[in-house]
């Protein structure tokens, strides 16, 4: 952990990764996106599934895939998939903590929207913490793993690569920041599709906990 004395910018991904995956936030986001395309496909929900997975596995999100193939406005689908109850998304006074020692700028990268990034880091009780957060309205709507938004990223950030360092439940995200020269850190989890590539050279540490990985960082510093 030496090499990450030197790290000047933060970069975390929002979902699955900002809070623990086992509160099942996204599993309601996953619901609701097949129920989307379940209505604006006149296809049923078993259907509607399959459409969404293929599309995941495709094109990287399930909007890419609705915009791409079906012409949707993706604010409407933004909106409609991230209307979901939070209230059991406590504060988190450890990670609020260790955020706060971090030296440097942090920013929020995700597929997701600002909106859904707010609603969800007020709820930990860590939204006043971070410099910025760079959605997919901010990629153009072209999502990770993609390179240009990463590109993108860091150049509306000023970041230097070299003293950055990313956090990321989905292991195939990684990939595109490793390649930048960013130190790469994967949340681990049990999702066949986020842990697809969790043993590949292009990640450099591994937890199961973000706030102590943190603390441990902090302590080097």
């Amino acid at each position: 952990m030496k090499d990450l004395t030197n790290i000047k910018f933060w970069l975390f991904d929002l979902d699955n990764t900002l809070y623990d995956g086992a509160t099942k936030v996204f599993d309601q986001v996953d619901k609701k996106m097949s129920k989307f395309i379940s209505e604006k496909l006149n296809v049923s929900i078993e259907e509607a599934r399959k459409i969404q997975k293929n599309y995941f596995q495709e094109y990287n999100t399930t909007l890419n895939g609705m915009i791409k193939n079906h012409k949707i406005d993706a604010d409407e689908f933004l909106e409609f998939v991230h209307d979901v109850d939070l209230s059991f998304l406590k504060k988190d006074n450890d990670l609020q903590d260790e955020i706060k020692k971090l030296d440097g700028k942090k920013i929020i990268f995700t597929n997701g929207s600002r909106a859904h990034a707010i609603n969800v880091t007020k709820r930990i009780g860590i939204d006043k913490l971070f410099d910025g957060v760079f959605d997919i309205r901010d990629c153009e709507f072209i999502p990770k793993p993609s390179k240009e938004p990463y590109k993108k990223l860091v150049e509306n950030y000023k970041i230097e690569p070299q003293y950055c360092i990313f956090f990321e439940d989905i292991a195939r995200n990684l990939k595109p920041a490793y390649e930048l020269g960013m130190k790469t850190v994967w949340i681990k989890n049990d999702e066949p599709w986020a842990a697809k590539y969790s043993d590949a050279d292009f990640i450099n540490y591994k937890t199961d906990n973000l706030a102590k990985f943190l603390k441990e960082v902090n302590g080097l510093r």
